[in-house]
């Protein structure tokens, strides 16, 4: 699939996941198949008002290309001013040296803080508004811009064919849609026939989302819904491997799962990038949940958990899971 220039073989996507897809695990990711990353949402209105946070929130690596950094936000003009200063690294203690290659455009977060806000999934209930956002965002930049979107805002108002259509006609070069709506916030079933009509309705490359957790959910959403690309969230955390697990049945290759002493040595590598950009402290903190991903329903996971979440170092994490594999195998 192609999005401007940038082409991409299998159209394999990590999801701007808030609190996990960081800078570390969206490279862990990209080393095992990923082929685009996101980073997590980005406040405009944070970075019009000069927030520290968003240079972290914003830093990717050389390697990470194609990268693409997503905001959200409700005010057209501020959308815009934002998008700008991303996309030329333009804002305070910016931390990367290339340019992103796109801007992603969040209308799809349900999370109360964002959609009650007004922004996120809210947009969805607004349709003329997320068009003339949409529009200024891309207007504004000369790198492709995209759009996340849900199924709709409930049952009753599932609008994504229509909100894809608006996308399209005012700029955007992608449009990814989670087969979800606002008020099922990550419960199923999820919607994969709304998927493909958006497909049928729009030109732009079409980004499933939504349920895709092993190769075999991966090629019924590519084979049902004829979409350009699949977004993978949930189904990565502990599991980075299924990036090359779902390129393998695309291309028809035969697929090795890792062994749990490969599992837990990619792990620690996360755990270690974690700390590299973070420090001991939040790094270790940030990385229990993770470490927990990645053993979690094999034997003897919930009395390792336990310790994982007592750590306060990286030496602890590493007596654990070098215990663990002992009682492992």
């Amino acid at each position: 699939m192609k999005i401007g220039n940038i082409e991409l073989k299998n159209g394999l996507f990590l999801a701007p996941l808030a609190g996990v897809s960081d800078r570390a695990f969206r490279e862990v990711c990209r080393k095992h198949g990923a082929e685009c990353t996101v980073s997590e949402m980005i406040s405009a209105k944070g970075l019009h008002y000069n927030d520290t946070k968003t240079a972290v929130l914003a830093a990717f690596s050389e390697g990470e290309l194609p990268f693409f950094i997503q905001i959200f936000g409700s005010d057209p003009e501020i959308m815009a001013e934002s998008a700008v200063k991303l996309a030329t690294n333009n804002y305070k203690a910016c931390q990367n040296v290339s340019t992103p290659s796109g801007i992603d455009i969040n209308m799809g977060c349900p999370v109360p803080k964002i959609a009650g806000n007004g922004d996120g999934s809210a947009l969805m209930k607004k349709p003329v508004l997320a068009g003339e956002i949409i529009k200024a965002v891309s207007s504004a930049v000369n790198i492709p811009v995209t759009v996340k979107i849900r199924s709709g805002w409930d049952g009753d108002s599932k609008n994504a064919v229509e909100l894809a259509e608006i996308a399209e006609k005012n700029g955007a070069m992608a449009i990814c849609v989670h087969g979800r709506t606002k008020m099922q916030m990550y419960r199923d079933p999820v919607d994969i026939d709304i998927i493909k009509q958006v497909k049928k309705s729009v030109s732009i490359p079409v980004i499933a989302n939504g349920g895709i957790n092993d190769a075999e959910s991966a090629l019924k959403m590519l084979e049902y819904t004829d979409c350009d690309g699949l977004m993978i969230a949930r189904g990565a955390m502990g599991n980075p491997f299924l990036f090359k697990e779902i390129a393998c049945a695309i291309e028809g290759k035969d697929y090795t799962e890792p062994t749990m002493s490969e599992r837990l040595a990619v792990a620690m590598e996360h755990i270690r990038l974690m700390i590299g950009y973070k420090g001991e402290y939040t790094g270790v903190m940030e990385a229990r949940k993770h470490l927990s991903w990645y053993i979690q329903g094999k034997k003897g996971a919930a009395v390792a958990r336990e310790k994982v979440n007592k750590a306060m170092s990286l030496d602890e994490l590493e007596t654990i899971v070098e215990q663990f594999l002992r009682e492992y195998e």
